[in-house]
């Protein structure tokens, strides 16, 4: 059985990694922990009934209930199938174009990418003092790959 369950948004996947390990510690009948990326507020949670389900969410932060309708396999893959698009991956050392925020329209050199926190820290290039700024991983657009300088 598959159930739903509901926590902060932007917390998916800390919570997903905090179920895991709790799962483990105490041997629960859990299968699998999904977090659909385009699914804010939510994680899907495989486990053997509901009473796991509880024990498992019971006392973690963030976490925020359950909903008692449990999903089927088929919504799911459509969640799953949706969520897939093809995008070019950031690299350390690429240069992007700022696509949004006080800087849109600027050019810069990717110098660190923190997958974690959604987070990439860039260089400005055609600026008097090179400052490194962190933004957000979506106010970014790949305009250059490092290796394509080399051409």
């Amino acid at each position: 059985m598959i159930q739903t369950i509901r926590v902060t948004s932007g917390q998916e996947k800390i919570i997903s990694e905090i179920l895991m390990k709790k799962a483990k510690a105490e041997k629960l009948d859990v299968y699998s922990i999904l977090h659909v990326e385009t699914v804010k507020g939510y994680l899907f949670i495989e486990a053997a009934d509901e009473n796991t389900l509880v024990h498992l969410i019971q006392k973690v932060k963030h976490v925020k209930g359950f909903l008692k309708q449990p999903i089927k396999l088929e919504e799911l893959d459509k969640l799953i199938s949706s969520n897939k698009q093809p995008s070019m991956t950031i690299e350390t050392g690429d240069i992007v174009e700022m696509s949004s925020g006080p800087f849109k329209g600027e050019r810069a050199k990717v110098l660190k990418i923190d997958d974690a926190k959604d987070e990439i820290t860039v260089e400005l290039i055609e600026v008097a003092v090179p400052i490194p700024v962190t933004v957000k991983a979506k106010m970014v657009k790949l305009f250059q790959k490092a290796n394509a300088e080399v051409e």
